[in-house]
């Protein structure tokens, strides 16, 4: 399998409340018609109940954070609370999937691969409203 060259994983989250009517095709659909893009930006979209879907092939290189493209895209359903404010919605659920694609990514393609925050790479996003580095140190 080919995959794309980054050594990240860099997690997002839908800039929305943990809503399980959110999905892979709703975000799809966000990219395509709203921003006029050829495809969802992300890798991988994790729904609130923990289920994985497939966004944008590995082959290709995704569309989530501008200049590291080339690394692997992960949004989870959530981030925000009901008032609008970033907030870290991430279920048990999500937070154990999340652990299980990136052991199954190093798995499959051998490589270690970082683990980041869409908010590591821009001080003008709250996203995926938590620091990664912190809730996820076992997997760096």
């Amino acid at each position: 399998m080919k995959i794309i060259t980054g050594d990240t994983i860099i997690l997002h989250c839908s800039a929305t409340t943990a809503d399980p009517k959110i999905d892979v095709d709703t975000i799809r659909r966000w990219h395509v018609k709203g921003r006029g893009w050829s495809d969802i930006g992300y890798h991988f979209v994790i729904l609130t109940d923990g289920r994985i879907q497939r966004g944008r092939p590995l082959n290709r290189n995704g569309a989530h954070t501008k200049g590291y493209n080339q690394n692997i895209g992960v949004c989870y359903v959530g981030g925000v609370s009901t008032d609008g404010k970033p907030k870290d919605t991430m279920t048990a659920l999500q937070v154990d999937s999340f652990e299980r694609l990136v052991k199954w990514l190093r798995l499959i393609t051998g490589k270690r691969y970082h683990i980041k925050g869409h908010n590591d790479y821009t001080n003008l996003k709250a996203c995926p409203s938590f620091k990664v580095d912190v809730k996820f140190k076992h997997l760096l």
